[in-house]
């Protein structure tokens, strides 16, 4: 598998340079080392992107920070990540970035993991807990505990990367840890001896933890044929998942250092990927509204009372459906 795949947003600033011109057909996109977005580069290996005259640059970064000075120095074209990571703090209204699409929606990928001492999320309080800012397990805590009238406040807040999981988890000062799959099964499957459990998951709030395509606003005023290329390509893909499941997670498996049988575990029992038809139902089409746009007020709501986000963003503004309107007009499903 090519080693553009696992490069760090540092080394993707120095490789790319210069921001795509007008006449580039290159898609640059960073993401999470999540199993959701399999769908964009799985679409590589069904030469989806070489018939649609285009090609795919796609690197994975944790880091949301790195990500957004990314697409705000025009390194890439768009990025892929949850609606409340897309609102987090410090992004206000000019922030670059519009929602084209939906590639997955969480049903238990992402959640937070204790050991045997926390019967209940009212055993935390005091407690050291490891989690990387603003990712969707993060609000799943949050929203857990305000139902017993804490908040993150009355933690012992440790910031982590994701991808340490296991290693942070296996200090036994740690009490919890917010993450997503792999490294959700991973350190559960792994560090037996904490007596580990889920607390709080996506599967318990469900079309809350719902993963977007965000495109570089100058990017795809300049090229939006290739952010169309790119969406059909995705659908394609998923199309194929529904159809080829085993063949699929072949093909996704190398790209997460993970085994095909992992692959399939993960997406049977943590995700459910978002077709064409979904992605219309989420964004709308024809410039109206869709349920995204309900999901993004929730959302947004509970990262402005948790304190993830600062600026109230309007969801009419942060999501554009054009492309998804008569995405496949004239062209092969």
């Amino acid at each position: 598998m090519p080693a553009r795949s696992m490069l760090s947003a540092t080394a993707f600033a120095a490789l790319t340079g210069l921001p795509a011109t007008a006449q580039d057909t290159t898609i640059r996109i960073l993401a999470p080392t999540w199993v959701g977005f399999a769908p964009a580069l799985v679409a590589q290996d069904l030469g989806c992107y070489e018939e649609e005259g285009v090609s795919l640059d796609f690197r994975f970064e944790d880091d949301r920070a790195n990500v957004m000075a990314a697409m705000e120095r025009g390194d890439i074209d768009a990025d892929m990540r949850t609606v409340g990571e897309h609102q987090g703090r410090p992004r206000a209204p000019e922030t670059p970035g519009t929602i084209i699409g939906t590639i997955d929606v969480s049903v238990g990928g992402d959640g937070v993991l204790v050991d045997g001492t926390i019967d209940s999320v009212a055993d935390l309080e005091g407690k050291t807990v490891a989690i990387e800012p603003n990712i969707p397990a993060r609000l799943l805590l949050q929203m857990e505990l305000a139902k017993v009238g804490l908040s993150i406040n009355d933690l012992e807040l440790r910031e982590i990367a994701t991808a340490d999981t296991i290693a942070v988890f296996n200090d036994p000062a740690i009490s919890a840890v917010g993450t997503y799959e792999p490294f959700l099964s991973q350190a559960a499957g792994i560090l037996t001896e904490r007596d580990p459990r889920i607390l709080v998951s996506s599967l318990d709030e469900p079309d809350i933890i719902v993963d977007i395509i965000t495109a570089r606003d100058a990017a795809l005023a300049e090229t939006p044929g290739k952010f169309e290329s790119l969406l059909r390509c995705v659908y394609r893909a998923v199309a194929f998942q529904r159809e080829n499941p085993e063949q699929f997670s072949e093909y996704a498996a190398p790209y997460f250092g993970l085994t095909a049988a992992d692959v399939t575990e993960i997406v049977e029992t943590s995700l459910d990927y978002t077709t064409y038809e979904d992605a219309v139902a989420f964004l709308g089409t024809g410039g109206e509204t869709g349920k995204l746009h309900g999901v993004f007020d929730e959302v947004m709501q509970l990262n402005i009372d948790y304190g993830a986000a600062e600026t109230v963003l309007d969801p009419v503004e942060e999501i554009d459906n054009a492309l998804l309107t008569g995405l496949f007009d004239g062209h092969d499903r």
